[in-house]
């Protein structure tokens, strides 16, 4: 079943950097926290493995999750 439409972390990762800028002293620390962590959720930056195909060869990229509470 394909996206169909943006998805939290994708708002983030295009917002949230000039969100937090307007709204940082009204964040509290665990708001903050769970933003940058479902800004990093599925990315590169958690880590990854590759998963591949015994029969055909192909090969994926899975993403790690951030594992917060929090996150979609």
């Amino acid at each position: 079943m394909g996206r169909s439409g943006p998805e939290v972390a994708d708002i983030f990762r295009r917002y949230g950097a000039a969100w937090r800028e307007q709204h940082w002293r009204s964040l509290s620390t665990e708001r903050r926290a769970a933003m940058t962590a479902i800004e990093r959720c599925r990315t590169a930056a958690l880590g990854g493995h590759v998963e591949q195909c015994d029969h055909c060869g192909e090969r994926r990229i899975s993403y790690n999750s951030c594992r917060s509470r929090n996150c979609p």
